[in-house]
């Protein structure tokens, strides 16, 4: 791994416009790093064969193998290598899609070419604070809530045969941490994380909302946790 920013840090770039790949490799190599590009999932797999990456800036829409299927692909391989996800779709859904298979980030199009270099330094920073390599948590299907279920691929809460209604901000909120069950979810990822209408500062009214349908005395979380200094982390029953 490289320095936690630019100062070298090899970036491979992956997207089938050769105009926008032209950019971007333009934009970064002036700021610091070192820049190969691919465009499409074939050519980024010879890349990554042939040489070393600190981390991937990955096109979602790609023709053939798209990038959610090259990142699966590659998680699978066991390759830790950071990925940011571009793409021109930026419902929560895709975004959740876009996680579920492996991503770190994920920047929807058209975005700031600063905040693109915001987002690199910052896998790349998490990334090198990392000393020791951990695997990724394998995604939970089904969390189990009490007497409630969530099923992660459909988005569905229930308790018994009988489906609990979630709006679509409770769905993505949940599912964001579902994903990341039992970690400590600060206001700022999470708001990122879901997009959409939600932002830091909707984030406690939801958390409220979608402890009054989980939780038996959403005084007392049980689930649905406070994280003093932080924010939110969900705890499942086992």
């Amino acid at each position: 791994m490289s320095d936690a920013t630019a100062d070298k840090a090899h970036v491979l770039v992956v997207d089938d416009d050769q105009r926008l790949r032209e950019l971007l490799r333009t934009f970064l190599s002036r700021n610091g790093f070192r820049v190969t590009v691919a465009g499409d999932a074939p050519e980024a797999r010879d890349r990554l064969t042939s040489m070393d990456f600190d981390m991937m800036v990955l096109d979602v829409m790609m023709p053939g193998e798209n990038g959610l299927d090259l990142t699966a692909a590659l998680r699978q391989q066991k390759k830790a290598i950071p990925i940011l996800m571009l793409t021109a779709m930026g419902d929560a859904k895709d975004r959740i899609a876009g996680l579920e298979r492996g991503a770190d980030d994920y920047l929807p199009k058209p975005f700031e070419p600063r905040e693109l270099l915001l987002r690199i330094n910052s896998i790349l920073r998490r990334a090198t604070a990392q000393a020791t390599p951990v695997p990724m948590a394998p995604v939970v299907a089904v969390v189990r809530l009490g007497e409630l279920r969530f099923d992660t691929k459909r988005g569905e809460l229930t308790r018994g045969e009988k489906r609990v209604k979630l709006t679509d901000a409770e769905r993505a909120l949940l599912s964001v941490f579902a994903l990341n069950l039992g970690q400590d979810m600060s206001r700022e990822t999470l708001a990122r994380l879901v997009g959409g209408e939600v932002n830091v500062r909707t984030i406690d009214v939801q958390v409220t909302r979608l402890r009054r349908k989980i939780e038996d005395d959403p005084k007392f979380p049980r689930y649905l946790q406070t994280v003093r200094g932080t924010g939110y982390r969900l705890a499942g029953d086992a």
